[in-house]
């Protein structure tokens, strides 16, 4: 018997997907700070990225179509570890952010 059920939980991304998306958009961003970021530093910044991005899942699928409201999130709750970690200016850094993702 079939059953017509959705496989994943009503329109939430896998935790693939999210990483994946962090990912990009962290990449998306350092290039257009034209920067070099290590391995590393990437790394440590996905993990803080996608950490937050879980923690505030439903807020973030309310919101997914509206991009601005999305990088107004970004600034708020992400940009400030980041920022830190990859020693640049937040502003700078907020503001690539904003031209890669598109809000």
């Amino acid at each position: 018997m079939k059953t017509n059920a959705p496989k994943h939980n009503a329109g939430y991304p896998t935790a693939r997907k999210i990483r994946r998306a962090c990912s990009n958009e962290l990449y998306r961003t350092v290039k257009r700070m034209k920067l070099w970021i290590s391995k590393e530093k990437m790394d440590q910044a996905e993990a803080v990225y996608f950490k937050k991005v879980i923690l505030n899942l439903k807020w973030i699928v309310e919101n997914e179509s509206n991009r601005k409201v999305q990088s107004d999130w970004w600034d708020d709750n992400v940009s400030a570890e980041i920022a830190e970690l990859w020693e640049v200016n937040r502003a700078e850094l907020c503001a690539a952010f904003r031209d890669a993702y598109g809000g």
